[in-house]
């Protein structure tokens, strides 16, 4: 059997180990699981850790189960957050947790044969009809406020404040263990670093109600080199679900990754071997202009959370804006594609008056703004700086209804990188 802990340990992913674990991992198929809060209806790349680890526990012969927390979701998990949030109703946690659950289809097996075919669970099958009085005799007995208070999740809010509700989260996930534990036999949970309060609540919880072997690792919470959270782009969060977050984008965000970050990243998220890691990393060091390990990184996570053909749309489009692509590729767009890969270049609108005669190149470029002025725009033609849909054009050069991509748009560039899109409406 796979040593995963081994592998984990090599790739950088555990900040906290319960003893016994990597034992317990050795000895037999064991059951696992993490927990997904359903604050939206997409996971996005801060959660693809949490799904690479259910997957390699998975791929190492073990027994994944997921669980959506479609009660925890109702309290609000307290850990790693400076105040309390808004919490949700029945009906958006339903909906979070319906796209949550087609999302982790794609990474896990929950459909085969095999022993160690994934489970999706979801904690308000054994937290409907629990009611108050019971939770405070069954669970709250078995642990101290002292335990409690003692938990960083706790003693970080006190200066601000922490309600009942939130005070309660790590017994409720706690229980979560617990009940796993007893009806499926699960023997680990794993989950980010900041959950290690909760997750060793769960561990004393099974202690102190009976016995039974119970284990834990966490992984270290990924920041970048510049010590700020892993997994937003300056537009916000990186979703998995290409409606918010084209693959194009999912691509280029990966592809971005600067040169301090892209070795770590690659042992946290790529399935390659180490050893093969350690070649694409040891041939991006000596041509670091290439980023060959960023293409590496974002090549394979392209095709995991979308697929081969989202890659070579992606990879087609980053040609279009950042290399020698032919002009054949730009004109094949659909209106969707195009605008997905202009995402984030500066856009003018303009009247399509004059189209059928030609518009003066020129005059154009002064208008729209896209130049301050004609004798600007001019030179720049001049010198054979500006291209019309990645051809470069003529001082004389006049623009027509021939030149509109999708009916719509003309791409024009200045130099090398400079990008405007023009609606002509």
């Amino acid at each position: 059997m796979t040593n995963l802990v081994a592998e984990l340990r090599e790739r950088g992913l555990i900040q906290e180990i319960m003893p016994g674990t990597e034992e317990q991992l050795m000895k037999e198929m064991t059951s696992g699981y993490i927990g997904f809060d359903p604050t939206a209806d997409s996971l996005h790349v801060g959660s693809m850790l949490q799904i690479t680890l259910l997957m390699r526990l998975q791929r190492a012969g073990h027994k994944p189960y997921a669980l959506v927390g479609g009660a925890t979701g109702m309290v609000g998990d307290p850990s790693g957050k400076s105040a309390e949030r808004n919490l949700l109703d029945i009906e958006t946690i339903q909906k979070n947790i319906d796209g949550i659950r087609a999302q982790l289809g794609k990474f896990l097996d929950f459909n085969s044969d095999a022993p160690n075919a994934a489970m999706l669970v979801n904690n308000i099958d054994w937290f409907r009809n629990f009611s108050f009085l019971d939770f405070i005799r069954d669970v709250g007995k078995h642990i101290t406020v002292n335990y409690m208070m003692a938990k960083d999740s706790v003693t970080k809010r006190m200066e601000t404040g922490m309600s009942f509700t939130e005070f309660t989260y790590q017994l409720i996930q706690g229980y979560d263990y617990y009940h796993l534990h007893t009806t499926y036999g699960l023997k680990l949970q794993m989950g980010g670093s900041d959950q290690w309060g909760n997750v060793v609540t769960g561990t004393e919880l099974i202690r102190r109600k009976g016995g039974g072997d119970a284990f834990a690792l966490v992984s270290p919470l990924i920041t970048k080199s510049d010590g700020s959270k892993f997994g937003k782009s300056e537009s916000g969060n990186i979703w998995l679900d290409p409606e918010k977050t084209s693959p194009y984008q999912f691509y280029q965000f990966w592809l971005k990754l600067p040169d301090n970050d892209v070795e770590k990243m690659l042992y946290i998220f790529s399935f390659k071997t180490l050893d093969e890691i350690k070649t694409i990393i040891e041939e991006h060091c000596t041509a670091p202009h290439l980023r060959k390990a960023q293409k590496a990184l974002a090549e394979e996570l392209t095709t995991l959370v979308h697929s081969a053909e989202d890659l070579a749309f992606a990879q087609q489009a980053s040609d279009i804006l950042f290399g020698n692509s032919a002009v054949d590729a730009l004109m094949q767009l659909t209106e969707k594609q195009l605008l997905e890969v202009m995402d984030g270049v500066p856009q003018v609108t303009f009247s399509k008056e004059g189209l059928a005669d030609g518009i003066d190149m020129t005059s154009f470029l002064a208008d729209s703004k896209i130049l301050p002025s004609k004798g600007e725009a001019r030179k720049l033609l001049q010198n054979n700086g500006v291209a019309v849909n990645k051809t470069k054009v003529p001082a004389d050069f006049k623009l027509t209804n021939k030149n509109l991509l999708n009916g719509k748009y003309v791409l024009v560039q200045r130099g090398k990188s400079n990008y405007t899109l023009c609606v002509f409406e």
